[in-house]
């Protein structure tokens, strides 16, 4: 039987990707140290926090999606030393889900590991992955609510630390739950890696971490763009599609590397993180979780540097990007015809006559 399961519960948006790419390709070596990853493949991780959280899109996620919570729990009940489970998603479960969850892995001692930033990042960071995923909602709109439904990963329900410690917190005693605060500005990639491996109890060097990979940011005008796209996209509705061809080839491969000018959101917006992160702060403050870095780190600084919000994108700059677009994505789709197309087959006989005849 597994001696503690480590829960990793997000927050979405800080390094989880990171964390997880280190992970799963150095899956032998975590065992071999003593740290199961359990489940048949990293997708179970996700699939077991949509079942956690009730989520009926599970029956959508193709065959044996709906087995992978007792996958995951098969495997850590086997298995003599530590467990890892991690998924951001699994921040957005109730206050009883999260006690439900924490009791079907018993007798195993659970510890809760949540990964932090500060809200006003949070924010603006969140929206540009709901544009990853089709959303259009333009940002001036979003963050406005905070769900009941635990369903809703992309709302301040998930986004809000000190709404996700007033749902998870009672479900563990307090010096079982571990908070990751931001690294410093200037710190190393791998500075969250390394405080990850110490709430586990591993060395940073059991696994390769050049396999680790920071989701890259859009600029405002290639944010807006995409946004736009959506707006006239059809297709495109399943997680896979978004993925591979929204996420991935079209955000990450060719908006990402334009680079361009960082953002804000509106005032209010700003004010509102700014409280919500002065009231997680002092949440913390006020308890004995077990916190590895500067909680003051996740403060919004009184003081900004300016910087666009999208609703200054003109529609020329946002035509200027979509032309862009348009060239880069003929000349990948000729390379890919030059890589895919057969060889000419050689003249015939008859051919070679014809073409002698005609001089050629």
């Amino acid at each position: 039987m597994t001696n503690r399961v480590f829960v990793h519960i997000g927050l979405p948006k800080t390094g989880t990707s990171y964390l997880q790419a280190i992970a799963w390709p150095g899956r032998s070596q975590l065992r071999e140290a003593g740290l199961l990853l359990p489940g048949a493949r990293k997708s179970d991780h996700l699939f077991a926090s949509m079942i956690v959280r009730d989520d009926p899109g599970i029956a959508r996620r193709g065959p044996g999606a709906s087995e992978a919570w007792d996958r995951i729990r098969a495997d850590v009940a086997g298995f003599d030393g530590d467990a890892l489970i991690t998924h951001e998603f699994f921040c957005a479960a109730s206050a009883e889900q999260a006690q439900r969850m924490v009791a079907q892995l018993a007798p195993a001692e659970v510890h809760l590991v949540i990964t932090t930033r500060d809200p006003l990042g949070l924010l603006t960071s969140s929206w540009q992955e709901s544009l990853k995923n089709k959303a259009t909602t333009p940002l001036a709109d979003y963050g406005r609510t905070e769900s009941d439904d635990p369903r809703d990963v992309w709302d301040w329900r998930s986004l809000d630390l000190g709404l996700v410690l007033e749902r998870w917190s009672p479900a563990v005693p307090p010096e079982r739950l571990h908070l990751i605060a931001p690294a410093p500005a200037g710190a190393p990639r791998e500075e969250l890696w390394s405080r990850f491996c110490d709430v586990l109890g591993i060395a940073p060097d059991t696994c390769d971490t050049s396999r680790g990979f920071a989701n890259a940011s859009m600029g405002v005008v290639e944010a807006e763009t995409l946004r736009r796209v959506n707006e006239r996209l059809t297709g495109f509705n399943t997680a896979r599609a978004r993925g591979v061809w929204l996420r991935s080839f079209l955000a990450d491969e060719r908006l990402v590397p334009r680079g361009g000018d960082r953002f804000w959101p509106a005032p209010d917006q700003v004010e509102d993180a700014r409280l919500r992160g002065a009231r997680a702060v002092a949440k913390i403050r006020a308890s004995t979780y077990d916190v590895n870095g500067d909680v003051d780190l996740l403060l919004v600084p009184d003081d900004l540097p300016p910087r666009r919000h999208p609703e200054s994108v003109t529609d020329a700059e946002v035509a200027d990007v979509a032309l862009d677009l348009v060239a880069t994505l003929l000349r990948d789709l000729q390379r890919r015809s030059e890589r895919t197309s057969p060889p000419a087959d050689p003249p015939t006989r008859r051919e070679r006559l014809r073409q002698a005849i005609r001089g050629v």
